[in-house]
């Protein structure tokens, strides 16, 4: 393991944001956004064949929306924490994500990501959390067949992202009694949700808002949530107790970096450089790959690729005799040779 403290300290330089990159990445990701949403209106004219296509491209864009609003949220997109606070909360708008409530629920992630004994610390946490081997052992019969459906692609990776954002981000589902600020906030977007859309849809009409952002909002959760989620959970992803967790064992090996084609990288705002997040959240997210190169104790990282990443779906047990995670086959499997080893030895 590389020398944190080297590590941190080589990363200060990029933690500063450049105004002019941080203007042409809003530029950019919202010009886009606007345009492909105003195509897709004009082509519901002639056919929604034509218009869904153009979904997966203005699904992007909020993608990279989402990812401004991450790091507004890190305090890393403006130097001024009210600009970080103004844009992260109009992101909000378009993500359907609350701002203030989603900020302080992904610290909790940031203080506790992989620590099998703060699980329940971090919440609902949808981007990075297992079960271990043991544990889906100790199950019902009943109960292991609900993990298995609930983690089930399906289910977990295109059923499970819509409802999350769509649904649940209407209410305060994980909020402390404390957060009495992010539970207004919760509330305050969903008006100025209500008069969003409820606009569009009185100018546009509603069958028509919705056959244009409820496709758009489906892609894009899906492909967040699962590019946040593999770089915790994939094969070798390091989970620990919380008496051998530390920041510097976490940092690098339990997250990954994922080697993206130019364009998508681009448009998920260099999410595939979680590793060097982790390190150093304040980073820009336009900064990160320089970062990534300009040490290379972050190329120690597992590298992920689009191929080993789609594969990585497959790993939802965390495995302590191994310590790797395993899928559930392979967690049955092993149960059943445990039990017929133990069968012979009571012989």
């Amino acid at each position: 393991m590389p020398q944190l403290d080297q590590m941190l300290s080589g990363t200060k330089r990029f933690q500063a944001p450049i105004l002019a990159r941080s203007l042409g990445q809003l530029a950019t990701s919202f010009g886009g956004f606007v345009a492909t949403c105003t195509a897709m209106y004009l082509c519901l004219a002639v056919s929604l064949w034509i218009t869904l296509p153009i979904s997966v491209l203005a699904a992007g864009f909020l993608v990279r929306i989402f990812i401004i609003q991450h790091d507004c949220g890190h305090g890393s997109f403006f130097i001024s924490r009210r600009a970080n606070d103004v844009i992260g909360s109009l992101c909000s708008l378009m993500t359907l994500t609350p701002y203030a409530f989603w900020r302080r629920q992904h610290a909790r992630h940031h203080g506790s990501w992989n620590n099998l004994d703060r699980r329940a610390a971090s919440g609902l946490d949808i981007y990075s959390s297992c079960m271990t081997v043991a544990e889906y052992r100790a199950l019902e019969r009943w109960r292991r067949c609900l993990v298995r459906l609930t983690n089930h692609p399906i289910v977990a990776n295109l059923l499970l992202p819509p409802f999350v954002f769509v649904i649940l981000y209407r209410v305060p589902f994980d909020a402390a009694k404390g957060w009495r600020r992010e539970r207004r906030g919760v509330y305050l977007t969903n008006l100025a949700l209500v008069v969003l859309m409820g606009g569009l849809g009185l100018a546009l009409g509603y069958g028509r808002v919705a056959a244009v952002q409820l496709p758009i909002m489906v892609i894009a959760s899906i492909v967040g949530v699962w590019l946040f989620s593999i770089q915790h959970r994939f094969e070798h992803a390091q989970w620990m107790s919380d008496a051998s967790w530390s920041f510097a064992a976490a940092s690098l090996g339990s997250t990954s970096y994922l080697r993206l084609p130019r364009l998508l990288q681009w448009f998920t705002g260099n999410i595939g450089f979680h590793h060097v997040h982790h390190v150093a959240p304040r980073i820009p997210n336009y900064r990160l790959e320089e970062c990534h190169k300009a040490d290379a104790g972050f190329q120690s990282a597992s590298t992920l690729t689009l191929c080993t990443a789609l594969q990585a779906l497959r790993y939802p047990l965390w495995d302590s005799d191994l310590e790797r995670l395993v899928t559930f086959r392979f967690a049955t499997a092993n149960s059943r040779c445990l039990r017929r080893i133990n069968q012979h030895s009571g012989e």
